[in-house]
């Protein structure tokens, strides 16, 4: 298989295989204009397998949802064909408008117009806790 390199736009490194279709939705990729490369299942030493996600143009993306779906993904961006910068995520320490809270009593469920907020509680088990009624929600992947 042969995938072009790019001149200049982001790649998505080190996803969890078999999960680039959800950072692709999450992200709105599907409305670019560009040309867009999801690679799944390719062989990795340190992961065994991986995805691999290029986007043939230099957007901006929402880094906190990037490492709230993934942690462990690199940000790589490129100019002239090179990597010039990458960034390693971690998971956000807060949340904003990314997830929904599911309890139906807080105050987002009436109030729609408030932002839904979250702050992470415990990192190791990936749990947010919402800013306005305290419901527990877990990372996704």
């Amino acid at each position: 298989m042969n995938i072009d390199s790019i001149r200049r736009g982001i790649v998505l490194d080190h996803i969890q295989a078999g999960h680039s279709m959800e950072l692709y939705q999450a992200l709105g990729l599907d409305r670019l204009p560009c040309s867009v490369a999801i690679i799944r299942n390719v062989k990795s030493e340190a992961m065994g397998k991986k995805d691999i996600i290029k986007v043939d143009d230099d957007i901006d993306i929402d880094l906190d949802v990037v490492g709230y779906l993934d942690p462990g993904i690199t940000v790589n961006i490129i100019e002239d064909s090179a990597i010039i910068e990458k960034k390693h995520l971690a998971l956000p320490r807060e949340l904003k408008n990314i997830a929904v809270c599911r309890n139906p009593r807080c105050i987002t469920t009436s109030e729609r117009s408030l932002d839904q907020l979250f702050r992470l509680t415990d990192e190791k088990r990936r749990v947010y806790r919402c800013r306005y009624c305290d419901a527990e929600l877990k990372g996704t992947l």
